[in-house]
């Protein structure tokens, strides 16, 4: 017999011992679950609206020139670290 064979033989007994009316939630649990996961969806979901609201742009530093630097040309090894140069 293999080991999880013998587990299942020595655990079966102790699952027939619990009463099953006293372990499940029944239908108000479900309902609870149920609720608070919309509550959830629905607040993720305007977060996320306001999130996209949001119009931010950081100042440069104080030393820094006005002017936009010039994009990268792809040349780096693409660690996406900065540190290619």
């Amino acid at each position: 017999m293999s080991a999880t064979q013998t587990t299942v033989v020595q655990l079966l007994p102790l699952a027939k011992e619990l009463d099953e009316n006293k372990v499940t939630p029944g239908v108000l649990g479900f309902l609870v679950f149920a609720v608070i996961g919309i509550a959830v969806w629905m607040l993720m979901k305007s977060m996320n609206k306001h999130m996209n609201r949001v119009d931010f742009e950081e100042a440069p530093p104080a030393g820094a020139s006005p002017a936009a630097p010039a994009p990268r040309t792809g040349t780096g090894s693409g660690t996406g670290t900065g540190l290619e140069d």
